[in-house]
This record gives structure tokens, C-alpha cells and sequence, in this order.
């Protein structure tokens, strides 16, 4: 064997050798599936995902639903072929583990970190849903129930789901139309609705779960679209009271806001 054959033959071990090892070293990413959801106007493990006491409220219908994302663990090793897997598919994403697990550097941080974010959420929820409808936090008192679940992005459907318990589309009338209607965002006391993660991811979720409707950050549309169900329907909002307008609308057959394309 000559000496260039010897020399190509080394290089091309060598290449070799160094894509195995790239192929099986851990790389800083998540990969994430569609999560649960859960109906904010029903129940959760036996109890009211939404109490209400010190004013009247009412029976609802349909279903308003907050979704989630599932990820592989801070600690878990994620290498090439996972994330060559999850762009393949539609139904995982690998995602930078730093955009899924902003705080924290192991479990029990992350946990407390995201049941701090809920807990915040919850609150920012109940304030933009009462100021929305007008009403005092002084006479009325509203719990938030949900197990299992952390982060800020179910605050748009805990807001929504307030509401129509209190006062549904104010005409006597229900917010949802009977659908199942699914949604997610952030929001703010005063009712903005902010962006959120894993949007492609929780539509796929959402239409698991019998949902035709989706509500998204109008700014996440592009995201939400990327994955789409066939038979759903996208409607952007930028706040609370946008939300409500677009579900009035729905009901009514009125102009109903929609994604660009």
C-alpha cells in the first residue's frame, strides 16, 4: 500500500471517528412532545379547576382548554439522532434546553420555578379577568386549581374561563358556542396576552383532545401554523378583550380575526 493510500485511509478513520463521536455526545438540547390539556370550566383529579365565591356564577358549556408541552429532562441526554429525529416529525421538536428550561439547573428548581410561574399566572389571570368585567377583587374570591402543570402560558384560558363562569358573552349566552375551543398565552393584569413556547407542539395536543378551535398569540401565528391540524382553526389575539370579541363573533358568524398565510 502506498503511502498516500495509508495517509487517505488514516484521515478517512479519523473522519470517521470524529462523526461517531459527535453522533453520540450529549448536545444542550430538549426534545418536546404535545403535552396534557385540561377544560379550565370542568374539573381536575375530582376538583373545580375554577371556584368562584362572592358573586353569582353561571352554568357553563363546551370547553375552554389550556394546553402544555412534555420535554426531556434537564439531565437527560439528548444527541444527534433525537435531533434528527425530531425535525423529521411533526409530533416532537427539539428545542435549545435553555429556551425549555430558562432557570435551574436540575429538577427540583425547575419545578419550583415553574409552580412559581403558575402561581403568578393564576393571579395575573384573575386580576385581568375581574378588571375585564368591571368587577371589585374585594367581594369576590376566585381559586385556581390545576395539578401537574407549571409555567405561565395557561393565563389567557384561566382568564377566558373566569369570565364565562361570571358573565359568559354577556347575553345570557356561552363564550365557547358548545365547542371544545383551545388556546394558549401568557397574560398581564391589565389583559395583554404575550407569547408563549412549543405552539406547533400544543395545537397537535389540542386536536388530540377533540378541540376545532385554537387561540394564539397573534404574534406566534407563523409558529402555530407550521404544524397545523387539518381541521382547526387558528384565531390570533393580542388581549383579553380581543379574545372575547373574536368568541362572540364566532357565535354570532360575525368577523372572526384569523392568522395571515
Amino acid at each position: 500500500m502506498s503511502a498516500r493510500v495509508r495517509a487517505l485511509s488514516v484521515c478517512t478513520a479519523l473522519v470517521l471517528a470524529l462523526l461517531l463521536t459527535a453522533a453520540l455526545a450529549p448536545l444542550p438540547y430538549s426534545v418536546a412532545y404535545p403535552g396534557m390539556t385540561a377544560n379550565v370550566l370542568g374539573e381536575d383529579k375530582g376538583k373545580p379547576v375554577i371556584t368562584i365565591t362572592g358573586a353569582g356564577t353561571r352554568k357553563t358549556g363546551g370547553q375552554l382548554r389550556m394546553t402544555s408541552i412534555v420535554a426531556t429532562g434537564p439531565d437527560a441526554s439528548v444527541r444527534l439522532p433525537d435531533i434528527l429525529t425530531a425535525w423529521f416529525r411533526t409530533d416532537e421538536a427539539a428545542m435549545p434546553r435553555e429556551a425549555v428550561y430558562p432557570v435551574g439547573e436540575n429538577t427540583e428548581e425547575i419545578a419550583e420555578h415553574n409552580a412559581k410561574q403558575m402561581k403568578q399566572s393564576q393571579d395575573t389571570a384573575i386580576a385581568a379577568a375581574l378588571h375585564q368585567l368591571n368587577r371589585s377583587p374585594k367581594g369576590i374570591k376566585v381559586k385556581l386549581s390545576l395539578a401537574d402543570v407549571g409555567g405561565p402560558s395557561a393565563g389567557l384560558m384561566f382568564a377566558l374561563g373566569i369570565v364565562d363562569k361570571l358573565a359568559g358573552d354577556g347575553k345570557g349566552g356561552e363564550l365557547t358556542g358548545g365547542r371544545t375551543i383551545a388556546g394558549t398565552g401568557t397574560i398581564t393584569a391589565d389583559g395583554k396576552v404575550g407569547a408563549v413556547g412549543g405552539v406547533a407542539l400544543k395545537t397537535q395536543a389540542a386536536h388530540r383532545d377533540h378541540a376545532t378551535v385554537f387561540l394564539v398569540p397573534r404574534q406566534e401565528c407563523a409558529d402555530a401554523r407550521a404544524e397545523l391540524p387539518r381541521d382547526m382553526r387558528l384565531i390570533p389575539v393580542t388581549t383579553l378583550g380581543g379574545a372575547l370579541d373574536a368568541l362572540k363573533a364566532l357565535n354570532s358568524g360575525g368577523n372572526v380575526p384569523s392568522c395571515p398565510r
